[in-house]
């Protein structure tokens, strides 16, 4: 017998739930792109948008994924044969670098592990080594959704301040807006990169690259830029289609107004990232109960740099595998796989697994995904501690 007829609930890191608000905002026809209504959104619809960024930096949208965005921002600052330094705590720190090498570019990969955050001072250290001047961008990420780390993004720019270097600081926030506090301007950041399908409850196929005054004006020696790629004419377009580099991805427009319509309605970004502090730490709490000598464990012991929108764990091989696979089957919940997190003795990243808890997630779908978990724990006699949905609650309780 399976009990997971009924509404499923998705809880891997992205694509995120997509609150039913937002899908019938979707589901209309195709408007008029040239006039009216759609056309009249967009400058509210970016304002918006850089309000839950924190800046009033430029922003330019592409239709595409998170990886469409990395390649944009990077296309745009970049010259064939520019240093970069790339801080890395996950494969998707990995994946950026690989872009930035197929650009061209001359890349410098700074590894800080998958269990630890990244050091400013070690950062610090490397740039004032750099006396020439010859990295031209720093690139780290926010939110690595592979391990759950989060990065200290005040720390890094204050690091790159103090070793006196004048490098572009270029940070991913994909998996973090909407979810972590994400402040661009105060933080200093020159290029944040982010996208439609995590905190932002909508599908994927939005890209978002906001960029300061001086990042444009790296624009102006970068020759890896194409001319779907440059961000200027969709930064300042004159005509509307301009905004896209052709015709407007309406649809995911709609949806995108809805849910930052919700946002405003909840109480602002600030509200939205106090509940997912919350309920981020009432899974933690729930974890720490389940932990046993030999069990599951979370994979960042400091929490000061987990993220607030995913949580990864590990089990004894192939536990997390057959936990993932219980859940699905016969609850109905849906975990991450353990991305990137495989090893000579783990091929198969069987060890690991990850709770997505971004955007449109509330208490009554924290406190179901974890009793569907601990369900499969009983299941499966995997070895676990006592009282993890209390502790849970307990938490939710003091909100």
């Amino acid at each position: 017998m399976s009990l997971s007829h009924g509404r499923e609930y998705l809880a891997i890191p992205g694509p995120s739930v997509v609150p039913d608000r937002v899908l019938n905002a979707m589901h209309v026809p195709s408007p008029n792109i040239y006039e009216g209504a759609l056309v009249e959104m967009l400058p509210g619809l970016v304002g918006d948008l850089k309000a839950v960024a924190r800046t009033r930096a430029n922003l330019a949208i592409y239709i595409g994924n998170g990886h469409a965005a990395w390649e944009a921002a990077l296309a745009n600052v970049l010259a064939r044969g520019d240093r970069v330094l790339v801080l890395v705590n996950g494969v998707f720190g990995l994946g950026w670098a690989g872009i930035a090498e197929r650009l061209g570019a001359q890349v410098e990969i700074m590894d800080f592990g998958r269990e630890a955050a990244l050091d400013p001072a070690r950062v610090a250290e490397r740039l004032r080594r750099d006396q020439a001047g010859e990295i031209r961008a720093v690139l780290a990420v926010h939110v690595d959704t592979s391990t759950s780390i989060r990065a200290d993004i005040a720390g890094l720019r204050a690091a790159i301040d103090a070793a006196g270097h004048g490098a572009l600081f270029m940070v991913d926030a994909i998996a973090s807006l909407g979810c972590n506090r994400v402040e661009m301007d105060a933080w200093g950041i020159d290029v944040l990169v982010a996208a439609s399908q995590k905190g932002l409850m909508c599908p994927p196929g939005l890209g978002l690259v906001f960029f300061s005054d001086r990042a444009a004006q790296a624009r102006a020696r970068a020759d890896c830029v194409t001319a779907y790629w440059d961000w200027a004419p969709r930064a300042a377009p004159e005509h509307f289609y301009q905004y896209f580099g052709g015709t407007a991805p309406v649809h995911g427009l709609l949806g995108l107004r809805a849910a930052l319509d919700m946002i405003a309605e909840e109480g602002g970004i600030g509200a939205v990232w106090a509940r997912h502090e919350k309920l981020a730490r009432a899974i933690w709490a729930a974890c720490d109960a389940w932990r046993a000598p030999d069990g599951l464990r979370m994979i960042v012991a400091d929490p000061a740099a987990r993220s607030h929108a995913v949580t990864a764990l590990a089990l004894p091989a192939p536990e997390a595998t057959r936990l993932r696979q219980w859940c699905t089957d016969k609850a109905g919940v849906t975990l991450g796989i353990g991305l990137g997190m495989a090893s000579p003795e783990d091929p198969g990243g069987d060890g690991f697994f990850r709770i997505g808890h971004m955007g449109h997630v509330n208490a009554h779908m924290v406190l179901g995904l974890l009793g569907a978990i601990e369900a499969g724990l009983e299941a499966l006699d995997i070895a676990h501690g006592p009282g993890a949905l209390a502790a849970a609650a307990r938490v939710i309780a003091e909100a």
